[in-house]
């Protein structure tokens, strides 16, 4: 576990770690750039610190943001929904409708994620407002 100095939440987020594969260079520039803009953003909150610096990386890796939140998520990345860009949620939650057999349901990353988030008692689909589609009925 890494250790965050100075913030009181620390206990709910685990920072990524490099990736152990040597032919990983795309998630290796993903974690190296995450961790250097965590440090010059001024935000006090841990877990904006977290949303933003993804946001970041994303930017100016002209990545989809979900890739990198993908990618934090597989290297350790371990923190409160609202760490999260709201797209990522919404991949998540959309993963999580699907049965447990389903092709593509999850990843072992996944699973420890939403088991971490199930530890903090984190509501589910929380982060944003679900609509479902409603059947319209044609009146003639």
């Amino acid at each position: 576990m890494i250790k965050n100095d100075g913030y009181s939440e620390c206990a709910n987020i685990l920072l990524p770690l490099p990736p152990l594969q040597v032919e990983a260079e795309f998630e290796m520039e993903v974690y190296v750039r995450f961790m250097r803009c965590m440090r010059p953003i001024s935000n006090q909150q841990l877990d904006m610190k977290i949303c933003m610096a993804i946001q970041f990386v994303a930017d100016m890796m002209q990545a989809p943001i979900i890739q990198v939140s993908k990618i934090l998520v597989d290297l350790g990345l371990r923190a409160p929904r609202m760490a999260f860009p709201e797209a990522y949620l919404e991949f998540i939650d959309q993963l999580a409708m699907r049965g447990i057999h389903d092709f593509g349901y999850s990843n072992r990353a996944l699973r420890d994620l939403r088991h971490h988030w199930q530890a903090m008692r984190e509501e589910k689909l929380s982060s944003f407002g679900m609509t479902y589609p409603t059947l319209v009925s044609r009146s003639a």
